[in-house]
């Protein structure tokens, strides 16, 4: 006759116990097993509550095991909220994710509601994201540190061959040439095309399982994909951009690299329909924006080419030693003069695989900053007498400064415009 008491002495211990059961190792995230363990001991004690509800009569209600999950799914993913943010391993994320869906999976089977389990999911996939990006991040800046940045050299069609298999290039004039010959990008436009198409996989797995339509997974790649296109390619390119080490030939690889892994943008477009099925043509999918990741490296590599230039011309100017007292002049240009006109030749020629623009930019900024550095030097208040021979000395310097720039070294330039970059220097 005390069916009511033991029933609530009953329910009041089993919550008891399913406290205890919800309560998690301090160590749970380090492994799998931890997890595993975990979810085995949930499922184990609603597995019992769900038998118990179904063998006999009124000891259990649904109303009380639906109370009990609701309170028990709360701590869960107030738990695994806690302990996925400290996991920096994307390989134990995804294995975490194939347990939550397992488990869900499992008590769903039980008629138990697990709608705000696939909600986490959603939140664990940013933290997935995040651990790839991180990885990527270190694989990226080894690339980059490996790479020799000069073009890439192919000796027969099968080393062709290997190349194109990584990387979509084409360009009928190269096609044309016999062998060996080379290829305009450097070692790192391959490798890192194949890494971003290894992070699209690695974005998948995520996604495999998780109840989502195609349009919704096809969605979540792209996003993903922009993130590390944008994100952390985009930061490695600027670093490297900004190293000591990378000069000016570096620099120039890096801007037609750059311009190859932008075309290649569009084949990445068409690598993820083919995963999802979903066609490009479909109004809402998200385009691949990280194009901009290119043209803003570009811009970069663009911008510091210039301040090399400067310096290195500057490096020239600050062993310039004029006799400003010297009665006649050597009859012939300056050594140091000479010294930076044929480095500035020498690098103009590397300039000639830039776009035309580019080393156009480069050379006129070159020959207006020697022409102001030079002016400096003329004009220097320290400086309180000059000799008809200094100046025809200084003369003899400014005529090659004319001379080059009247060569053409950069094709493409209208008329006398770099000539205008000497025209004040001259005058005075």
């Amino acid at each position: 006759g005390d069916g009511e008491i033991f029933e609530n002495y009953y329910r009041k211990q089993r919550r008891k116990q399913a406290r205890l059961v919800l309560q998690p190792q301090s160590s749970m995230h380090e492994t799998v097993e931890g997890y595993r363990r975990y979810f085995s001991q949930i499922v184990g004690f609603f597995v019992v509550e769900d038998h118990i509800l179904h063998v006999t009569q009124g000891l259990v209600t649904r109303t009380y095991t639906d109370e009990l999950w609701n309170m028990a799914l709360s701590k869960i993913i107030a738990v695994l909220r806690t302990h996925s943010s400290y996991c920096s391993d994307p390989d134990l994320v995804l294995e975490l994710k194939n347990l939550i869906v397992v488990f869900a999976d499992t008590l769903q089977g039980y008629g138990f509601p697990v709608n705000r389990l696939f909600d986490l999911l959603f939140e664990i996939r940013d933290q997935y994201n995040e651990t790839l990006l991180k990885k990527w991040s270190g694989l990226f800046r080894d690339i980059f540190e490996a790479d020799n940045y000069s073009p890439i050299p192919v000796a027969n069609e099968e080393e062709y061959k290997i190349v194109i298999s990584k990387f979509p290039f084409q360009d009928p004039e190269i096609d044309k040439q016999s062998f060996p010959k080379k290829l305009p990008m450097s070692q790192s436009v391959p490798q890192i095309y194949i890494q971003v198409k290894e992070f699209i996989y690695a974005s998948l797995k995520f996604s495999e399982s998780l109840h989502r339509s195609s349009t919704e997974v096809d969605d979540m790649l792209r996003k993903s994909t922009n993130l590390l296109l944008t994100r952390t390619l985009s930061s490695c390119l600027q670093n490297l951009i900004k190293k000591p080490h990378i000069g000016l030939t570096e620099l120039v690889q890096i801007i037609i690299n750059t311009t190859h892994l932008e075309q290649a943008c569009k084949y990445l477009e068409d690598f993820i329909s083919n995963i999802t099925n979903i066609s490009q043509v479909t109004v809402h999918t998200a385009r691949l924006y990280g194009l901009s990741t290119f043209k803003d490296a570009r811009h970069a590599a663009e911008g510091e080419i210039y301040t090399k230039l400067n310096q290195k011309i500057d490096e020239f100017i600050q062993i310039a030693d004029y006799d400003w007292t010297m009665s006649e002049s050597d009859g012939r240009a300056s050594g140091y003069l000479m010294d930076l006109i044929n480095f500035l030749r020498s690098t103009f020629q590397v300039f000639t695989h830039l776009p035309g623009k580019v080393a156009q930019t480069a050379c006129m900024s070159a020959c207006q900053h020697l022409s102001t550095s030079l002016m400096q030097m003329l004009l220097d208040s320290e400086l309180k007498q000059i000799s008809m021979g200094a100046i025809q000395q200084f003369n003899l310097d400014v005529i090659q400064c004319e001379l080059f720039a009247s060569s053409e070294p950069v094709p493409g330039f209208q008329g006398d415009t770099l000539q205008l970059a000497f025209i004040d220097l001259r005058q005075v």
